[in-house]
This record gives C-alpha cells, sequence and structure tokens, in this order.
C-alpha cells in the first residue's frame, strides 16, 4: 500500500528558515571544531620537539591554503559562539517569536563575520 500524503515533509516542498540552516551550520561547525581543537594540540606538541618539527607547519601556515585555512576556523570558532550566545537567550525563555528568531539568526551570521574579521585585524597586526 503506497502512502501519498507522507507525514514528514520532503526537502522539494519544505521550505528553509534560518533557525533550520543555522541549526544544521553549528551541528557541523561542532564537528570541525572538535578537529580543528585535536588538529592545534597536536601543533602545539611539535613546539616540544624543536624548531625543525614546528618548521612545516609554520610554512604551511604561511601559505596561501595555510591562511585561508586559519580565516576559515577563525570563522568557525566564531560562529560557535555567537550562536552560542544566541541559544543561552533562547535557554532563559527569549526569543522565540519568528520575527525575534529571524533577526537573532541573522545578527548571529553577521557577528561571526565581524568577529572573524575583527580577530584576522587583530592577528595581522600582532604577528
Amino acid at each position: 500500500m503506497q502512502n501519498n500524503n507522507p507525514l514528514s515533509p520532503h526537502l522539494q516542498i519544505y521550505k528553509w528558515h534560518i533557525s533550520s540552516l543555522l541549526s544544521i551550520t553549528h551541528r557541523i561547525v561542532g564537528v570541525v571544531n572538535f578537529f580543528a581543537f585535536i588538529t592545534i594540540c597536536f601543533w602545539t606538541i611539535t613546539l616540544l620537539f624543536g624548531e625543525n618539527s614546528y618548521q612545516p607547519i609554520e610554512i604551511f601556515l604561511h601559505s596561501a591554503f595555510g591562511k585561508f585555512f586559519a580565516i576559515t576556523l577563525c570563522w568557525t570558532f566564531s560562529f560557535h559562539i555567537v550562536n552560542e550566545v544566541r541559544h543561552l537567550f533562547w535557554d532563559a525563555g527569549f526569543g522565540f517569536e519568528l520575527k525575534a528568531a529571524n533577526i537573532s539568526g541573522i545578527l548571529a551570521l553577521t557577528g561571526s563575520f565581524i568577529l572573524t574579521i575583527l580577530l584576522y585585524i587583530i592577528g595581522k597586526n600582532f604577528f
């Protein structure tokens, strides 16, 4: 027996909302950050073995792809932090209205990009 009226929406008819997109992005970024923390820990451990063991990592970080990698990781950390602040407001019971959820989603997304740009400018001036 075939069911022509499914109970759950399909991707063809589902209209994406900013809250659902940010929720999916938050989960993906959380996994990326987990592996980024592991990578950063290994990079830090290589400092114990001397300058020669850290030199390939330094060359990588000064390449174009390495800079893109660092900026991308900066954005993932920024997005995760800003979106967590949004979730803290939700945990306190604020911002559940549709308009407030949409505005806070847009603010979280733009805030993460602004924070990334600020961190890039600060890091560029120090290093």
